[in-house]
């Protein structure tokens, strides 16, 4: 009997059509509920949908969605409730709650969104977390600089990414950073961490790992967040029983039991010293965003959309996984501010780089730029793909040096 899965969000963010399909594509009947009217959805998502809802306050109003949720289920049985959508990943459990789906709890969707419950949890469970304080003015922030101490890092209690984060080294920077919060509620204060930076992203079904990947950011995501100039690398490592991700991949299995994480997507980010220490950075109960998913599919040929709906849908996993690609996401900014101009060097990479190139998605020419503070793709991305290592990052760097784009 085809299970009955309730989706939040089916068509936003741009991957969200794809795991819309996986679910359809696994037998499910999918019910899209979302915020905006029906014939905004991408019309991929309106293919694999059985039915769909408009809440207008699904994110401003939780009893309010529950009620018009529920009324228009009417005797209908939920299975399921999915939303691989930061934002929505409490919402979705309270509305697992309302209608007695199995899944995740409020309780612990709450740990994945807060920062501080987050680290309280895994600190209690042995993990190595960043010194961490509460703060919800900027009286509070300052006693929790003053405790931490320099260098540290201010970003949202329930933030995604990079968004409002600031690093820093000394008081000034910390009175900077205050003039640009008055809009975040609640902050955390923690101490910086200086490290590369790594993911660790898996399925799972019933407890169970199914399938695990370990990215890395080049640089920084919080470097590449500051400096319009820089294009942002996301890479997929294939050797991921290298020493080098080794304790990141052990600290990952420790915090996913710890936080005990049953079943779908997650992402967690982590660094690691110079001296070889790592360390917890957050975790999502999400997949990353940005179009990583397509880089794990890359990497070894698979349609990892399908294989989540697979476990999220029957507690299983029956693809094959054979790591054979190291891959890289390389994000343009275009130099100038208004409408893309034109666009230089993307003839001299395909020669360069070949059959390793697996997408170029770059803003037509016209188009207004997008915001590239806010946008993690910026005005679009290039991925590759090659099974060594120091060839995938000749390859990144050159997109990042030898395409440009330009806008006036």
């Amino acid at each position: 009997m085809a299970l009955t899965v309730l989706m939040l969000t089916p068509g936003y963010p741009g991957e969200m059509p794809l795991f819309a399909r996986g679910l359809s594509m696994q037998g499910a009947s999918v019910l899209g509920v979302a915020n905006g009217p029906s014939h905004e959805l991408p019309s991929l998502t309106r293919r694999h949908l059985a039915g769909y809802l408009q809440v207008g306050d699904l994110f401003t109003d939780t009893a309010s969605a529950i009620t018009q949720i529920q009324r228009w289920l009417g005797g209908r049985t939920v299975d399921r409730v999915c939303c691989l959508w930061e934002p929505g990943i409490e919402l979705a459990a309270q509305i697992r709650e309302a209608l007695g789906v199995p899944g995740q709890s409020f309780a612990q969707a709450q740990r994945f969104r807060n920062k501080d419950l987050m680290k309280q949890a895994l600190a209690a469970g042995g993990v190595r977390v960043p010194r961490h304080q509460v703060a919800s003015t900027a009286s509070e922030i300052w006693a929790a600089a003053e405790a931490i101490g320099y260098p540290l890092i201010i970003k949202p209690i329930a933030g995604a990414g990079s968004v409002d984060t600031f690093r820093c080294d000394e008081a000034a920077d910390v009175a900077r950073a205050l003039t640009q919060l008055g809009h975040v509620p609640e902050m955390n204060v923690e101490e910086f961490i200086e490290g590369e930076e790594f993911t660790y992203d898996t399925i799972c079904a019933r407890g169970d790992i199914k399938y695990f990947h370990i990215g890395v950011y080049r640089p920084r995501p919080l470097i590449a967040r500051t400096n319009e100039w820089i294009s942002p690398q996301t890479l997929s490592y294939r050797h991921v029983d290298d020493p080098w991700v080794a304790g990141g991949r052990a600290m990952g299995e420790q915090v996913l039991k710890v936080l005990e994480y049953d079943t779908g997507f997650s992402h967690m980010e982590w660094y690691r010293k110079a001296d070889g220490e790592v360390i917890f950075g957050e975790i999502g109960a999400r997949p990353p965003g940005a179009r990583t998913v397509d880089l794990m599919n890359f990497a070894s040929d698979v349609d990892l959309f399908t294989g989540w709906a697979e476990a999220e849908t029957q507690g299983t996993f029956s693809l094959d996984i054979e790591r054979k690609y190291h891959c890289a996401s390389i994000s343009k900014r275009a130099h100038g501010h208004g409408r893309l101009t034109r666009i230089e060097g993307l003839d001299g990479l395909r020669q360069r780089c070949g059959d390793a190139i697996c997408t170029v998605d770059l803003l037509p020419i016209g188009s207004p730029r997008r915001d590239w503070k806010t946008s993690l793709l910026s005005d679009g991305y290039v991925t590759l793909r090659h099974p060594d290592w120091q060839t995938t990052l000749q390859m990144a760097d050159a997109v990042g040096t030898d395409l440009q784009l330009f806008a006036e």
